[in-house]
């Protein structure tokens, strides 16, 4: 993933309502490696600090850090060994980065991940909220995490799954938008559960709003709607497996834009979810490759900018905090 940083500073915007708080319930951390651009603590604060009011932030895993030796399965909490390094060096900063951890666990291993599990609580104490283990699947496509398909389905996977109501962890899911009758079917097993879907259930290539695929993905949200156990992250479209085609523009969008373009599909999710079950986020550095952070959080309040402070309230940080339960949440 490339970042071209001159070609994001073409358009720059103060902060729209900079004293609204926001918890950023979804960004991540990359060494320098082949995968993604170099994004540590100092870019984040970069992003995070003198713009937008951002109190608190949510790492989820990107197989970061993992051990490099040991048994296979336990090799993922070295991601959050490497982050708990990384955020405890400097604890009085403005944003506390990492309040909330999501780490990886392979939940194939059945009822023996709980070893897992337990480590990965044990190295964060107080932070590790919960798992993300990847099941994205689409035929002749590449995707995160490299998931066999009906992997939701799966017996061991599931007994895995069984695993994280008994340590109080919810389960992020990435899933594409077709998936998503198979996440209702998992949410209705495990009413306990909290799941969260992350980036709207990522559809394909949607384009806009009108497409013969974006009706699909709005179906799919009324469905999962009803599953009161899951709730919805509201980011994601910059990525460009969405089809949008930012990043290939001779100018970045500026909020107003992406918020013409975006709202439409955060909006459905809102009606359908309530503002209790929704909250917006990040997905930073990948979502960079399409627009800057502060054009990004402009854009979500020109959104909602007709709701109640209330209402703004959940969906900027209330939400996050509760489901994750992070400080006053």
């Amino acid at each position: 993933m490339y970042v071209n940083r001159e070609w994001l500073e073409l358009v720059q915007e103060d902060a729209l309502d900079p004293d609204l708080p926001i918890c950023d319930p979804h960004h991540h951390f990359f060494a320098d490696s082949n995968r993604y651009v170099a994004y540590m603590p100092p870019d984040a604060r970069h992003d995070m600090t003198g713009s937008h009011r951002i109190m608190e932030t949510v790492f989820v895993e990107c197989r970061e850090g993992y051990r490099r030796s040991g048994p296979e399965s336990m090799k993922p909490v070295g991601e959050t060994e490497f982050v708990m390094e990384l955020v405890t060096e400097r604890p009085d900063e403005e944003v506390l980065l990492a309040a909330g951890i999501v780490g990886y666990a392979d939940l194939t291993l059945g009822g023996s991940v709980a070893e897992v599990l337990e480590a990965h609580l044990a190295a964060a104490p107080g932070r590790f909220k919960g798992i993300r283990h990847a099941t994205a699947y689409a035929p002749g496509l590449q995707s995160y995490g490299n998931s066999p398909p009906n992997l939701l389905s799966d017996n061991e996977f599931r007994a895995g799954f069984a695993c994280l109501a008994q340590y109080g962890l919810t389960f992020d899911a990435l899933i594409y938008a077709h998936q998503m009758p198979d996440l209702v079917d998992l949410a209705a097993a495990f009413p306990s559960t909290t799941i969260i879907l992350d980036h709207i259930g990522m559809p394909l290539d949607v384009g806009g709003p009108d497409s013969e695929r974006a009706q699909a993905w709005r179906e799919g949200i009324i469905e999962i709607a009803q599953r009161p156990n899951v709730v919805v992250k509201l980011g994601g479209l910059g990525m460009t497996q969405s089809g949008f085609g930012w990043h290939e523009q001779a100018m970045p969008p500026d909020s107003v834009t992406l918020a013409e373009q975006t709202g439409p599909f955060y909006l459905w999710c809102i009606e359908h979810f309530g503002v209790d079950r929704c909250m917006f986020e990040s997905n930073f550095p990948v979502d960079k490759v399409s627009y800057s952070y502060s054009v990004l959080w402009n854009s979500f309040k020109r959104m909602t900018a007709s709701f109640s402070s209330d209402e703004r309230a959940a969906l900027f940080r209330g939400t996050a905090l509760r489901v994750y339960q992070l400080g006053d949440g």
